[in-house]
């Protein structure tokens, strides 16, 4: 019996962690869905993936202004990029994406 509540105490354990446990946004796939429209055209103005001379000046701002913008929108960007169902961590992730393109 003891065997038995011991491994029904694991299994529990177990599975709260996987339910609780999240995964790492997929910022390539969030920029192929939200992102690419503006980003690979340079559509309003913005600034094409791995186009670095682009890049720069925002870079120069720092990362977490250049979420800032993303997450509430900056010029002609709207917040989220338009895709108000993102949370804060897919944009980031997008944004990291894009970024790493240039680095």
């Amino acid at each position: 019996m003891k065997t038995l509540s011991a491994a029904l105490v694991a299994a529990t354990a177990a599975l709260a962690f996987s339910v609780t446990a999240q995964a790492e946004p997929d910022g390539e796939a969030i920029y192929n869905q939200a992102c690419m429209a503006c980003h690979m055209t340079g559509a309003a103005g913005a600034p094409i993936k791995g186009d670095a001379e682009a890049w720069e000046p925002r870079l120069e701002k720092g990362i977490e202004i250049l979420y800032t913008h993303s997450i509430e929108g900056f010029n002609a960007m709207p917040p989220k990029g338009g895709n108000l169902s993102l949370s804060d961590e897919e944009v980031k992730a997008s944004v990291d994406f894009m970024v790493s393109a240039v680095e």
